[in-house]
């Protein structure tokens, strides 16, 4: 195999980035519409009633099983990025973590409560060995190039929300209205048109990403990135074994206690229940660790690593609140938003839907035809595939725009909002992405806190439009509500979300980049667990107070920690010891 440099790939230009940051956009792109399709359904599937198709679970249940399954995606991501960085290497486990999310696709399609677990599981693994390696790939790519890492990053997220996008309109259309089957099972094959796509296409990345030989693993022992290394101790591994088993167990005890019925941690300590004592104490150790080890390294390795702590802190709560689009927003599409559609309002939405759809698509299209310019010859068997898929992909669009242009009535899909954030990630990334490169670039905190408040003001349109409703009532909201709140969720994730994954990737030395992607990774699958337990609390704060104070409490969280951070600009440029 070539031994390509980061230099070299931007010899190969689409669009101003180099040829494989677009192997890897596609690629994304695939695992994530199967991810984003399957979301999109999982909720709905659930408390669907037994003659829509669906199990007719509580909605604290589904959201509880939700909240576990986004964040053991996460989660597992740790053990992916270690095996990668110390015996898969990157490229082998992109491809078995495709391999199993297919897998796990395929056995969600039978439709079975064990088929529904395993399932499930397989997504979870899956996943674990893809997503951080993936991220970790394009840092390597840039690793000569840090000045276009933001851009870069934003342009692979925009690949990221192109799956999503396509995968919420396609998976979510065809489970609601179709069979709840063919929509758990088109988010597989299109996760296999992905794992084949890449497999073909690897050679494009030289040596990037290979499993490392035991020359790299030995140089990897003494490689000190200019300061001293910091070897796990005894004392660390248990502490990171048990604090691990307890969040593992917490985790995993809500879906099972509320299904079954039969709790794993029923026992009380003082005043706290099983349940939270067992994730305080794990939360307890595992700062502990933190602080430890922080303790031990050099000071420049040191105050860069507490900066991305300090980062980390505020992704979790930011992915608490825009995680509620899963689970407590999508409740609230088909429960109190006003989704039927007659006559003129109902031509008006065909044609908005239509140009939605069709429009994002001839964008992907168009950089897919430049991705084909530079690496066709090259690369045929890949590229094939690739383009074997969007012929699907158009194909299926052009089916669900007859099937909806032939019907009097339209009654919009629960699901359909969700593409509002893919579709706005899809307009705005490039202007945000010009807008990192350019002078007018803001400093790290000042992103967050951008992101942070944006994302308040979206539950604020939210708060406002649920106040409109009365007990008892049939009255439901304008969609509106939820156009607005997509619109400054998606500015929010803009300013926050690629930006965290490239300042990991500027702050961490490179020999810890796959582990602390996977940390990073953590602090979003806190995130998403906390997102289901209190998107599991809809109902309780609604009958106790209102609709609306639910979504206040997502209002003013994120505004209040928006402003929080940017107060704390001074002294995490100063842990940063100059990178922008």
């Amino acid at each position: 195999m070539s031994t390509t440099t980061s230099n070299d790939f931007f010899k190969s230009n689409v669009l101003g980035h180099p040829a494989g940051l677009f192997v890897l956009f596609f690629t994304e792109m695939w695992e994530r519409f199967s991810y984003y399709g399957m979301r999109a359904l999982l909720v709905l599937f659930l408390i669907s009633s037994i003659a829509d198709g669906g199990w007719a679970w509580p909605e604290e249940n589904a959201l509880a099983l939700y909240g576990t399954y986004t964040s053991l995606v996460y989660l597992t991501t740790i053990m992916g990025g270690y095996m990668a960085d110390r015996y898969l290497g990157y490229r082998w486990a992109v491809v078995i973590g495709a391999l199993l999310m297919t897998l796990g696709h395929a056995s969600m399609a039978v439709e079975t409560p064990m088929f529904l677990y395993i399932g499930i599981g397989l997504l979870i693994f899956g996943n674990g060995f893809f997503k951080p390696n993936m991220t970790s790939i394009v840092s390597y790519m840039y690793k000569d190039h840090p000045e276009k890492k933001d851009g870069a990053y934003t342009i692979f997220y925009m690949g990221v929300n192109a799956g999503a996008f396509l995968g919420i309109m396609l998976c979510g259309y065809i489970g609601e209205q179709v069979s709840w089957s063919w929509g758990f099972g088109l988010a597989g094959i299109f996760m296999f048109f992905g794992m084949l796509q890449f497999y073909f296409t690897q050679n494009i990345f030289g040596n990037i990403g290979t499993k490392p030989t035991a020359a790299e693993q030995a140089e990897r022992k003494v490689a000190t990135d200019g300061d001293k290394r910091v070897p796990f101790t005894n004392f660390d591994l248990t502490l990171i074994v048990i604090s691990l088993l307890l969040g593992l167990v917490w985790i995993l005890n809500d879906p099972y206690s509320k299904i079954s019925g039969n709790n794993l941690l029923d026992f009380t300590v003082g005043s706290l229940d099983g349940s939270n004592f067992t994730i305080i104490l794990g939360v307890v150790l595992f700062v502990i660790l933190l602080v430890s080890r922080l303790t031990r390294y050099a000071t420049v390795t040191r105050d860069r690593l507490i900066a991305v702590t300090i980062f980390a802190f505020f992704t979790v709560f930011f992915w608490a609140s825009f995680e509620q689009a899963g689970g407590s927003m999508t409740i609230f599409a088909e429960k109190y938003t006003q989704r039927e559609l007659t006559g003129s309002t109902a031509s008006v939405f065909k044609v908005i839907n239509a140009l939605l759809t069709v429009v994002p698509l001839i964008i992907i299209t168009y950089v897919l035809g430049k991705l084909f310019g530079q690496t066709f010859k090259k690369y045929p068997v890949g590229n094939s595939i690739l383009g074997f898929s969007f012929a699907v992909i158009w194909g299926v669009v052009i089916w669900m725009l007859y099937r909806e242009f032939t019907k009097d009535e339209t009654v919009v899909a629960a699901s359909w909002f969700g593409i509002l954030n893919s579709f706005f990630i899809i307009a705005f990334a490039p202007m945000v992405s010009k807008v990192w490169e350019s002078k007018y670039n803001p400093p790290a905190a000042f992103k967050y806190g951008l992101g942070l408040s944006l994302l308040g003001i979206g539950f604020a349109s939210l708060a406002y439009g649920a106040s409109t409703l009365t007990d008892g009532g049939d009255i439901k909201v304008s969609m509106v509500w939820l156009i607005f709140a997509y619109l400054f969720h998606t500015l929010g994730e803009l300013c926050l979300s690629p930006v965290g994954l490239s300042y990991v990737s500027k702050l961490v030395p490179a020999r810890m980049i796959g582990i602390m992607f996977g940390i990073w990774y953590l602090a979003i699958a806190i995130g998403n667990k906390t997102a289901g337990t209190m998107g599991g609390m809809i109902n309780t704060i609604t009958e106790k107070y209102s609709l609306s104070t639910f979504f206040l409490i997502f209002t003013f969280v994120p505004i209040g920690l928006g402003i929080l951070v940017m107060i704390l600009h001074p002294l995490l440029k100063k842990l940063m010891h100059g990178v922008r």
